[in-house]
Formats: C-alpha cells, structure tokens, sequence
C-alpha cells in the first residue's frame, strides 16, 4: 500500500510494478526514474514547475560538499529526543532528498516518502534513496489520507498550515528549517548594491505548539570556485541578478559567509 491516495478520487493507492492504481481505476505510472506524477495542475500554462535542472545540481554538489552538514545533524539529534522510528514520515518540497536521506539513515525503521513539484528534483532524490516513494505534487494539495503521517519534514518552503495539519496524526509531529537574518548576508553584500537581511521568523503556526528550537550558526569558508559558484546557483539570487553583478562573485576569490538556520519542531495540537 502506497503512502500516497488518488488526487483524483482520494482513495487508497496501490504500488504495482510499474503504477500507482485506485480501486475507482485511476492510474499513475511511474517514470522511468521511479517517481509518480501526482501533480493535478491541469490549470495550469506552465509546462515544468519548481527548482530547474542548474539549480538542483547547483544544490545536490554544495550539499553533498558538507556545508549544511551541521544543520542535518541538528535535525537528526532534536528528532531523536522525541520521535518513534515506527513512524511514517513525509519530506515536504523534499528536492534532491539530502536532508531525506540523512534522517532516513539516522531512523531506518521509519517509512520515508517525499513530494517536489520539480521532476528534476525527484530524478536525483530517487538516485540518492531508490526506495523512497517519491510523487511530483503540491504541498498545498498533498495526495495523502487525513491524519496519515507521523511526522513532517518542511525545510526551506512555502508553509501550508491548513494542509499539514489536515494529513498529521493528532500528536505528529512537524520539523521546519529556515533561514535566519543573517543567512548568506555576505553573499548578497557581494552582489548586491543594497544588500538586504531576511524577514524575521514567526515562529507561531496555527494548529501547532512549538515543542523545541534550535539556532544553528558558523561561518563557511569558501575555498573553491566551483562551491562559490554551486551556493550562488542554488539561491534565487542567482536569477535575479545580471552578469555584471554574478562576476562580483565568480571573481572574488575566498568567500567568508555566515549560514544561519532556525530549527523548529511542532506538535500538532
């Protein structure tokens, strides 16, 4: 049984050797890569949507680098002090699945499933874990069962309350990551003619109780051209400036930059 339901009728969905199949007949195949397509964005003039191919492989090799590694091992020691590994687990906006993979090697015992509404994205995801069950979808439209999920994993997207709570077990549990103030503000200082500071973290989530945080902040010296280049590439940063301004950076030299997280874990009220 799939941890993932219909879009189309909300019933359960079964795995079979090449689909995902209802009981009504609706069928999903299966990239050849392993990942289902559950996006219901017929709506919709965009023939791609999320993260492109640069920016993904911009971010898996900064990732893959360690410089993030901090914050993972945060994750993995905070879920520790309150999660079951018997428990089901949904990364939200999952990409490339580095922080997946991470806490499904921290907690083997739990049944891991992610959804990215970039193909591209879950092409490497599903390199990286084969057994991930991975679905392109929305996290404002999740195709998952009410209150099917012990756990939720939300770093660096969009928030959905309403949604997260709909698909969280009473008492489940939601673990978000986001950038701090000062994140990167070197960066955007190199770049940018009025570099600016993140907007202040709420930590209040309706539907939720905060149970734990936790500030994670260090300096990363940046050596290698090509981690310079990966790090810019894998923010909006990059898309937003001209070439004049990416210069600044590809030329610079030795980058110092601060990375600032806040780690948050949610109880479901």
């Amino acid at each position: 049984m799939s941890l993932f339901i219909c879009p189309v009728c909300g019933g359960k969905l079964h795995i079979e050797e090449k689909s995902y199949a209802c009981e009504k007949g609706h069928r999903f195949d299966m990239a050849k890569q392993g990942y289902v397509n559950l996006l219901m964005s017929g709506g919709s003039s965009q023939k791609r949507h999320g993260d492109d191919k640069r920016m993904i492989r911009a971010r898996r090799d900064f990732l893959n680098a360690g410089f993030y590694a901090p914050l993972l091992e945060s994750a993995k020691e905070l879920l520790s002090l309150y999660i079951k590994e018997e428990n089901s687990a949904l990364d939200i906006g999952c990409g490339e699945a580095y922080y997946t993979a991470g806490l499904a090697e921290a907690f083997p015992k739990m049944r891991f499933a992610g959804i990215d509404i970039s193909k591209d994205a879950l092409i490497y995801a599903k390199k990286r874990i084969p057994s991930l069950e991975a679905a392109v979808a929305s996290g404002f439209r999740l195709p998952c069962a009410d209150e099917s999920f012990d756990l939720l994993i939300h770093f660096f997207a969009p928030l959905a309350e309403a949604e997260f709570c709909r698909v969280l077990k009473k008492g489940g549990w939601l673990l978000r990551a986001v950038p701090l103030e000062d994140h990167l503000y070197a960066l955007k200082a190199l770049v940018y003619e009025k570099p600016y500071r993140n907007k202040p973290y709420q930590e209040e989530i309706e539907g939720f109780s905060l149970a734990a945080k936790r500030e994670i902040s260090y300096t990363m010296q940046l050596e290698c051209e090509e981690d310079r280049e990966n790090l810019f590439m894998m923010t909006p940063y990059y898309y937003k400036t001209g070439r004049e301004d990416q210069e600044k950076l590809f030329s610079s030299g030795s980058l110092s930059v601060e990375a600032s997280f806040g780690l948050f874990l949610y109880q479901k009220i």
